[in-house]
């Protein structure tokens, strides 16, 4: 396995990758991988020649700047858990690397942004965009692998695609969980044990809307989901049932076949995001 801190080494790696005729599986992420990553890098594997996993805490996508310098950073570790899941190469840039002068991109993803996430975290989405579509010009990869834990971010990135017109196929891949229900996240290892026992009560909330679909109004299900989220150690900063395709609240169960859930809460200092196909 090869790791650079790169831009030039990486491109020079994927031109020599491409000059075989090899297909080239991608796996972005910020580090502190957990076994969620590892699903992603074993999916990649499989469908790919060659496995490129780049880590690198973007900061331009972090609009708490208390939330970037507690994000946790493991890269030994890492670097660890992707050689043995046979991952290739390794890219790891520093921030002067990626970000030379102040990025000036634009991205214009209509409603996309400015529900759930995008309401909460104004700019988050433009980093998000601006990171990768760098990343996806570095790699030049045939695939590219990203959780939907992050429903809302893989939504941006296939529409990002569509308006750059960038020639790589977005692979969504399931969320991984623990035993209880709680979506797999980097950030579960800033959890104390009474914050990280509470957190369950995430899965809980999406699982009340699961059972309550069509049962009880769309209303009345967001209210069920809210409340389970408001106790000692967690508060509820949105729970939402949405159009898949636009991100859009519904109103009645009956405007999409394929509604979702999506829930963002504070668990003591942390926030955490899930989201459950209804």
């Amino acid at each position: 396995m090869l790791i650079s801190k790169k831009i030039v080494e990486t491109q020079d790696f994927t031109r020599q990758i491409r000059l075989k005729g090899q297909k080239i599986g991608f796996v972005p992420t910020m580090g502190a991988l957990h076994a969620g990553h590892i699903s992603l890098i074993n999916r990649a594997k499989a469908e790919n020649d060659v496995v490129i996993c780049s880590i690198f805490v973007n900061p331009i996508q972090f609009n708490n700047a208390n939330d970037l310098a507690l994000y946790p950073r493991t890269f030994e570790k890492d670097c660890e858990l992707l050689k043995k899941a046979g991952c290739d190469f390794i890219f790891s840039p520093e921030v002067e690397e990626m970000y030379p002068e102040k990025a000036s991109e634009d991205f214009n993803f209509g409603e996309l942004e400015t529900f759930l996430e995008g309401k909460f975290r104004p700019g988050h989405f433009k980093g998000v965009a601006i990171v990768v579509s760098r990343l996806f010009n570095i790699v030049n990869p045939d695939n590219a692998y990203f959780g939907l834990k992050d429903f809302q971010q893989v939504s941006i990135i296939k529409a990002l695609v569509k308006e750059k017109n960038i020639p790589v196929n977005i692979v969504a891949c399931p969320t991984l969980r623990e035993d209880d229900g709680l979506a797999m996240s980097s950030r579960n290892v800033r959890l104390s044990e009474d914050e990280r026992r509470e957190a369950k009560l995430i899965y809980k909330a999406l699982l009340s809307a699961k059972e309550n679909k069509e049962k009880i109004s769309i209303e009345s299900a967001k209210e069920i989901g809210f409340n389970y989220l408001n106790t000692q150690y967690l508060s509820c900063e949105y729970f939402e049932i949405v159009n898949p395709e636009n991100l859009r609240p519904l109103k009645n169960w009956s405007d999409h076949p394929h509604p979702v859930a999506c829930v963002a809460a504070w668990c003591g200092k942390t926030r955490l995001i899930d989201n459950m196909l209804l």
